[in-house]
């Protein structure tokens, strides 16, 4: 085959050694492969290449693209350039938080602006337009590249193109720190509004902070964040210094855990998810092993993160045993060597939708309550934007019902209050009962 090139949007195949074709596309000049070398690397996507993209574009082209030969530098490599950036710790409920600065948790792309150009959290280029980026300072600043609540695989799917296109222009930089500037938390903030003024940037703002006025309005707050879709909170304290790692002058409140974990296989699906991914099974940077199974799509079941993609997930607490509990699928992690899921599209209601069963599901989280009057079961299972919820006596199939919600994150957030509210009145995990 000549060399050649493909246009944005553009796909062809090549015939490799199965008999089925490969597919190559070009996607806003991030180049992909559907053959099991492209897809089994672990760097990220921009930075992958095959020998058919090489026979197809040649390997200068190529070589010029990921700037570097085949294979493709390690993952570890893109760590070293990875910004300075301040991470926060989790809240456990014993600091007192009254009269730090609060503000909500964005459900975006962290980004670090180097005065020149955005960098990921390992240190791999945001290609954003000139005119996005235009009059920004010529100092390190610190946000998140946002587009809306529930939005993250499309802002993913956006900020990691290459050809600087007008799809940014859905995109905002909120900005929460100066990592350089001088003096505490509250003259960086003066700084920033200095620096990028009030509505004189069109893509760039300041994320809203308010002073936290104790633990009952953080609750009140975090509820009504996460009932509208939000992620969470972010808490700073007064008067605190912008430091490299993890500290405890930054924290962040969540109804639920959250953290990551490398997928090492595919566990096979049973029941209704027979012929897909029932579980991911992951691994933690500890080596705990376990399966992550609630919380995946039907079309990330039908094509899962890939081995060697970090994802994210929620869990309630964890075990004994170091084991998250109830963990949940969130989303593949932006550095992550996996490919950015397409933007999910709006659910369509279809009078074909087949009619909801009695019976369990297999990946449903199931509990008991018992006592002197009742021995009860209780479970629920996520799948999408639809939450099922089945109940009844213990021993008995119970009743199903099943609510639909405007997209997966709001979905998730009523399936962890739901598991919240039958704890507090007693329900226990337990072992599906025969029969129930």
């Amino acid at each position: 085959m000549p060399t050649r090139d493909l246009k944005d949007g553009e796909t062809c195949e090549m015939q490799g050694s199965g008999a089925k074709p490969y597919s190559l596309k070009n996607t806003g000049g991030v180049y992909s492969c559907s053959c099991p070398a492209w897809r089994n690397q672990s760097v990220a996507i921009e930075s992958r290449t095959c020998k058919h993209l090489r026979k197809l574009r040649g390997d200068e082209a190529e070589k010029a693209r990921v700037g570097a030969a085949l294979p493709p530098k390690p993952k570890s490599a893109a760590k070293k350039d990875a910004p300075p950036l301040l991470l926060a710790h989790s809240w456990d409920g014993t600091v007192d938080l009254t009269g730090w600065w609060l503000s909500e948790k964005l459900d975006g792309v962290r980004a670090y602006w180097t005065g020149a150009k955005f960098l990921s959290r390992l240190g791999n280029e945001y290609h954003a337009p000139e005119w996005f980026t235009a009059g920004l300072p010529d100092t390190p600043l610190d946000g998140e590249l946002w587009l809306d609540r529930g939005a993250f695989q499309r802002t993913v799917s956006i900020v990691r193109r290459q050809d600087k296109s007008d799809h940014w222009k859905e995109i905002k930089f909120v900005v929460f720190d100066a990592p350089e500037a001088e003096g505490p938390f509250e003259e960086r903030l003066a700084f920033l509004r200095a620096s990028l003024g009030t509505g004189e940037h069109e893509y760039v703002s300041i994320l809203p902070q308010e002073a936290c006025g104790g633990e009952a309005q953080l609750r009140e707050r975090l509820e009504e964040i996460e009932a509208e879709g939000g992620e969470g909170l972010m808490l700073r304290e007064p008067g605190s210094a912008y430091v490299v790692g993890r500290s405890m002058t930054l924290l962040k409140v969540k109804s639920f855990h959250d953290d990551e974990a490398e997928v090492i296989a595919h566990s096979a699906g049973k029941g209704r998810h027979k012929g897909r991914t029932g579980a991911l099974v992951v691994r933690l940077k500890n080596g705990t092993e376990f399966n992550v199974g609630t919380g995946l799509s039907d079309s990330e079941r039908k094509d899962p993160p890939a081995i060697g993609a970090t994802i994210t997930f929620r869990y309630q607490e964890l075990t004994e045993a170091g084991v998250p509990r109830f963990p949940s699928f969130v989303r593949v992690h932006p550095d992550s060597a996996a490919p950015a899921k397409p933007a999910a599209k709006p659910a369509v209601k279809s009078a074909a939708k087949p009619k909801a069963s009695s019976a369990p599901a297999e990946d449903a989280d199931y509990y008991e309550f018992k006592d002197e009057k009742s021995e009860k079961f209780w479970e629920i299972a996520l799948s999408g934007v639809d939450v099922t919820v089945r109940y009844g006596r213990i021993g008995t199939k119970g009743q199903m019902k099943t609510k639909s919600f405007a997209d997966e994150a709001k979905a998730e957030a009523h399936r962890a209050k739901a598991v919240g509210e039958k704890m507090a009145k007693g329900y226990v995990s337990a072992t599906r009962s025969a029969g129930s």
